[in-house]
């Protein structure tokens, strides 16, 4: 017998086309399960326009950039998941961290992608150490930035 989830996440709910959020009600109708819907500003009003689906909407929270204590902790824990200076009990010097911090705005997604692209720069460079000069050689090779 297939597992039912209790929860269900939807990331980038806002590019749902409208069949979508119908079979998204239907399941809602059909099971006792949880959503969440995540999206960018706008999702509330386009799902109000849902009167079917709309009422099942619990609460609406809006996400701010992450603080700078919070943003230190994500990337010191993604620091070391990625394994990024060969001295990862050392703190993360603090012209690095305020260069990501000034490259992301606080924004998470972008955090991510920058952390991802500064290991690729350290690779592909042969490179132990992080510093500002990785970072902004990192961010340059993004796509998008915060600023």
């Amino acid at each position: 017998m297939p597992v039912v989830p209790e929860l269900v996440v939807v990331d980038e709910a806002d590019r749902l086309k409208t069949a979508s959020l119908e079979q998204l009600r239907d399941l809602l109708d059909r099971r006792q399960i949880g959503l969440v819907l995540i999206g960018m500003p706008g999702l509330q009003k386009r799902l109000a326009r849902y009167a079917q689906l709309y009422p099942r909407v619990g609460f609406v929270h809006h996400f701010q950039p992450l603080s700078g204590r919070e943003f230190q902790h994500v990337v010191e824990r993604q620091w070391v998941q990625l394994r990024l200076d060969a001295a990862t009990d050392q703190p993360i010097d603090a012209a690095v961290l305020n260069a990501i911090a000034r490259d992301t705005g606080g924004n998470f997604r972008l955090m991510q992608r920058l952390l991802a692209q500064i290991e690729r720069v350290l690779s592909i460079n042969q490179l132990s150490a992080v510093t500002t000069e990785v970072v902004d050689a990192a961010r340059e090779s993004l796509a998008v930035a915060a600023n």
